[in-house]
């Protein structure tokens, strides 16, 4: 039986908990892929976490490089205050990937930020409702990161590892670096 599938032994009803999650990542994936196709030109990029010390600076270090030979700016910022340093593991973690977090501060989202990005991109639903509740951004122009993994996951959410160990860091950073791949092809 599909580890997936589970039946609830109070009620004998079937559960489709991984199942479920697989069918909605291939269609949030094949949606995802299909607005970044039409989302023409792209010329700059936000990627925006929760504090902007671990995951947006990393996945923006990652992008930097690979799209900014097309012209393609890459930035990032978060929800809460700035001037943050990125912790020990999140150093540590992106160093293993050649980016270098060692200098990175936080960043604060602003309206003309969010406004001024070609293309938003957030690392779970609520930040991109939020984005698009507070900067009057449409959902076509803010993209969940998680919804391009090329591995079907736990969900759409790349997990915040802040105040977690190394290796909770290494497994976000992984993610984070399949889904940077997908969305560096997509804009290519």
């Amino acid at each position: 039986m599909d580890p997936g599938i589970r039946v609830n032994e109070a009620s004998g009803r079937w559960r489709l908990g991984g199942v479920r999650n697989r069918v909605l990542h291939s269609l949030r994936r094949r949606r995802a892929l299909a607005l970044l196709r039409r989302h023409r030109p792209v010329r700059s990029v936000l990627v925006v976490c929760h504090g902007n010390m671990c995951r947006s600076p990393f996945a923006a270090g990652l992008l930097r490089p690979w799209l900014s030979g097309r012209g393609v700016r890459v930035d990032s910022a978060g929800f809460l205050g700035p001037g943050r340093r990125s912790p020990p593991e999140a150093v540590a973690a992106a160093a293993r990937y050649d980016v270098d977090l060692s200098a990175h501060r936080s960043e604060l989202l602003t309206a003309h930020g969010a406004r001024a990005a070609d293309l938003v991109v957030v690392m779970d639903a609520a930040q991109r409702r939020q984005v698009c509740d507070r900067f009057g951004r449409s959902e076509r122009d803010v993209l969940v990161l998680g919804d391009l993994d090329p591995e079907p996951g736990d969900g759409r959410t790349i997990r915040d590892p802040v105040s977690q160990p190394l290796a909770v860091f290494e497994e976000a950073y992984a993610r984070i670096e399949r889904c940077a791949r997908e969305l560096e092809r997509a804009i290519g």
